[in-house]
């Protein structure tokens, strides 16, 4: 292979070995809003991961977030963790491109979950 065939391929490559940059938060964040607040860049070889974890006792329901940078061990599992006094079912998703682990948290926002949100922007604009 030429010199500059062999170039070309190298730098045709080096996106496929970049570092991803990746949201992040650490469970157990009540918000999917948290997460988009520290994006990292990832360690080489790893994946963006979008965790979410739901946890009842009685008529109560909390939904817990977590996003970060993760090793293919980490994509796909689901399982039980235990926080605040609950235990939350979770599951595990991985993507492979550059901040892909916040699309589904604004898919998953409510209108309800939106408007209380904006709710104290708005009490300072009528205030």
């Amino acid at each position: 292979m030429s010199h500059s065939r062999l170039v070309i391929v190298l730098l045709c490559c080096l996106p496929l070995a970049a570092c991803l940059t990746c949201y992040t938060c650490v469970f157990p964040a009540i918000s999917p809003l948290d997460c988009f607040k520290f994006p990292q860049e990832c360690p080489a070889g790893q994946r963006c991961l979008s965790s979410t974890a739901m946890g009842r006792r009685g008529a109560l329901q909390v939904t817990m977030y977590e996003k970060s940078c993760a090793v293919q061990s980490q994509c796909g599992v689901s399982g039980q963790k235990f926080a605040s006094g609950l235990y939350f079912n979770y599951t595990n998703v991985c993507c492979d491109t550059n901040l892909c682990n916040g699309v589904e948290s604004f898919a998953a926002l409510s209108w309800g979950g939106a408007v209380l949100c904006l709710l104290p922007a708005l009490n300072l604009l009528l205030a």
